[in-house]
C-alpha cells in the first residue's frame, strides 16, 4: 500500500470513528430525564435552571415485536422504517402508533391496538406509599389514553420505579421507565420505554399546575411509557401532552419530596430517596 493510499485509509477510518461516536452520544443522550437532553431551559420565577430531558431517549425503545393480541390495523405502519405516528382519527376511531426504531433498551409488549377504548375516566396507581388516582381524559387525550390502557392490561407497569424527582424549582415526579433502576448511580434511568411511539395530544393552552400529570418525551411525537406527576405549579413550554390530574395521593409525592434526591444532578433532580415504587396500575370508565 501506497503512503497516499495509507493515508487515505486512516482519514477513513478516522472520520468512521467519529461517526459511530456521534450517533453513541445522541443514542444515549436523547431521552435521558424530562426537558430537552442539553441546553433545554426552564423558565422559573426569578430566573432560568437547566434541566435534562423531560422524558426519555433515543435509547428508550428498540424496534418493537408487535403482539399477535394487538390490532393487525397498528402492525403495518410500525414495520415501516421512517414511519410516522398519526393523530387520533375521529372517523373511524383510532389512533397510528409506530415503533420507536431509536435503538434504546424497550421492554417489549408489543403494539397498542388502534382502535381506541375511550371508557377509561380514573388510572389508579398502586404504589408501595399508597394509591395515587389520576382523572383522565380520552376526550382529548384519546391516544395516551388508549396507549396507557394497553400497558396496564399488559402489567407493564408492575414492579417499576419512579426514577427522577424535581426540586422546588422544578417540582415533578417522573415514573414509567420499567427498566430504571432508581438507585441515585444508574446512568440509564430514563432511556426505557415499550418500543413504540405516539403523537402530542391537547397542547393547547397547556399549563403544568400542581396535580397535572403530563407525558414526557424527547421531542415532537415521541410519547412512549414515561410519565411525570407535578406537584407545585411549574413554567413548562406546552410541549408536554397532559393527560390527567391527581385526585388522590398527591401528599405521598409530598412526603417523599421532603425527604430529597439521593445525588442531585446539575438541575437539582435526581432519584428519590423514598424510592415510589409502582406494584400495579388499573384503569376503569364511569360505571
Amino acid at each position: 500500500m501506497s503512503g497516499k493510499e495509507r493515508q487515505k485509509q486512516l482519514a477513513r477510518e478516522h472520520y468512521e470513528r467519529q461517526m459511530q461516536r456521534r450517533v453513541e452520544r445522541e443514542t444515549k443522550t436523547k431521552r435521558n430525564a424530562i426537558i430537552g437532553t442539553s441546553v433545554a431551559v426552564v423558565v422559573v420565577v426569578g430566573g432560568v435552571i437547566a434541566a435534562t430531558t423531560l422524558l426519555g431517549s433515543s435509547d428508550t425503545t428498540a424496534t418493537a415485536s408487535p403482539d399477535p393480541a394487538a390490532s393487525p390495523a397498528a402492525s403495518p405502519a410500525a414495520s415501516d422504517a421512517g414511519a410516522q405516528p398519526t393523530a387520533f382519527d375521529p372517523a373511524s376511531g383510532t389512533c397510528g402508533y409506530v415503533a420507536d426504531t431509536a435503538g434504546g433498551p424497550s421492554k417489549d409488549v408489543g403494539m397498542p391496538p388502534a382502535k381506541v377504548d375511550t371508557t377509561p375516566n380514573k388510572m389508579t396507581l398502586k404504589t408501595n406509599r399508597g394509591d395515587i388516582v389520576i382523572q383522565v381524559s380520552a376526550e382529548k387525550t384519546p391516544c395516551t389514553v388508549n396507549s396507557f390502557a394497553f400497558l396496564a392490561k399488559k402489567k407493564y407497569f408492575d414492579g417499576s420505579k419512579c426514577h427522577r424527582l424535581g426540586s422546588a424549582a422544578f417540582p415533578m415526579l417522573q415514573c414509567g421507565d420499567p427498566l430504571a433502576k432508581a438507585d441515585g448511580k444508574s446512568q440509564t434511568d430514563g432511556q426505557g420505554g415499550p418500543g413504540y411511539r405516539f403523537v402530542n395530544e391537547n397542547l393547547e393552552g397547556a399549563k403544568y399546575t400542581r396535580g397535572v400529570v403530563a407525558m414526557a418525551n424527547s421531542g415532537a411525537d415521541t410519547n412512549g411509557s414515561q410519565f411525570f406527576i407535578v406537584f407545585g405549579d411549574t413554567q413548562l413550554p406546552p410541549n408536554y401532552t397532559p393527560f390527567g390530574t391527581v385526585t388522590k395521593g398527591l401528599e405521598i409525592i409530598d412526603k417523599v419530596n421532603k425527604a430529597g434526591v439521593i445525588t442531585p444532578g446539575p438541575d437539582g433532580t435526581g432519584a428519590p430517596k423514598e424510592t415510589v415504587q409502582i406494584e400495579d396500575v388499573t384503569m376503569s370508565g364511569k360505571s
